[in-house]
């Protein structure tokens, strides 16, 4: 319940799925400890593994199985966007973020988000911006004095 309210998870549905999927990794990296240590399908698969979980932003580094082990499901509630948004100082809390996601200032790329419940990977995250008819981002921008001519038609 605590994890739930601080990472302002409105479907407690998503971190059940969250659950899930730990459960899933650790099924996984123990079988792949079963096998030897130097077995061919274990060296690929066990790379394989690291590198989709790192590339997700759950373990800090791709060095081996045992990074694993502190994957839980608050790892996932830290890659969502309002957290991630919390993080970068995007907004003050995650709180206002999830609202800011509803109400459809942000975007990832080229497309507007209104789900808070997405996760971004480590790549995604370079990515996260206002949206351009975001009043948010025209007032960062008047407060940075980086409003130009064109902006101030608009």
């Amino acid at each position: 319940v605590r994890v739930i309210r601080r990472y302002h998870i409105q479907d407690p549905e998503d971190y059940h799925k969250y659950n899930k999927l730990v459960g899933k990794i650790t099924q996984l990296t123990h079988a792949l400890t079963k096998l030897p240590t130097h077995d061919r399908l274990r060296l690929s698969q066990t790379s394989a593994l690291l590198s989709k979980l790192y590339s997700l932003g759950l373990i800090p580094a791709e060095t081996s199985l045992a990074a694993t082990a502190a994957i839980s499901a608050s790892a996932f509630c830290r890659r969502r966007i309002p957290v991630v948004m919390a993080r970068l100082g995007m907004a003050q809390n995650v709180k206002d973020a999830a609202r800011m996601v509803q109400q459809g200032h942000v975007r990832v790329g080229p497309e507007v988000v209104k789900d808070p419940a997405m996760l971004l990977t480590r790549s995604m995250e370079d990515y996260l911006t206002w949206t351009d008819a975001s009043k948010i981002k025209r007032k960062v921008m008047e407060f940075n004095d980086e409003v130009d001519d064109y902006d101030l038609i608009g």
